[in-house]
């Protein structure tokens, strides 16, 4: 699981390494640490910051005004209606086939399931690592699931789907 969730950051963080290796050397070998990397235009466009205005001067900033990053992004989700993390249940009313697997909706080109069987709480948590181009089955009921994709037509998507692991300067 931690190896799952370390694969996650390390693709999180590769854009950020790649833009930092377009910078000129440092002058000296100390940096200061207000020094960001440099935005490169030839990486197209940056992503979207995800912070809010902050409090007032004087005033005790609400939690909207001062939420940021994925406590943000949620907030945000919530205003227009939108569960931004899918915490739905997965269908426990059959076991997945080969043929005919449970479909996991993902933006992403894994996505970390737990299956509990069929009927569901059949059997302890299994969690399975479900990635974008390949079915996986549960060891403990053999139910079969793989993932309902959702970024193809999305420019760059399958560059990044392929280039998790292949991805080398």
């Amino acid at each position: 699981m931690s190896s799952v969730l370390a694969r996650s950051a390390l693709r999180a963080a590769r854009p950020l390494v790649a833009r930092s290796a377009l910078r000129s050397p440092a002058s000296s070998s100390l940096r200061a640490f207000s020094t960001t990397l440099r935005a490169s235009s030839d990486h197209g466009a940056k992503p979207p910051s995800i912070f809010g205005p902050g409090g007032k001067t004087g005033e005790v900033p609400t939690d909207f005004e001062q939420a940021t990053g994925l406590e943000r992004f949620e907030m945000l989700g919530e205003m227009m209606g939108i569960d931004v993390f899918d915490e739905t249940p997965l269908e426990s009313s059959r076991v997945g086939t080969k043929k005919d697997p449970i479909m996991v909706l993902s933006y992403d080109n894994h996505r970390v399931i737990g299956c509990t069987g069929s009927p569901a709480d059949s059997h302890d948590i299994v969690w399975i690592d479900v990635p974008h181009d390949r079915q996986r089955f549960c060891t403990e009921c053999g139910s079969v699931y793989a993932l309902d994709y959702q970024w193809q037509g999305v420019e760059g998507a399958e560059a990044e789907a392929h280039g998790a692991e292949a991805h080398h300067h």
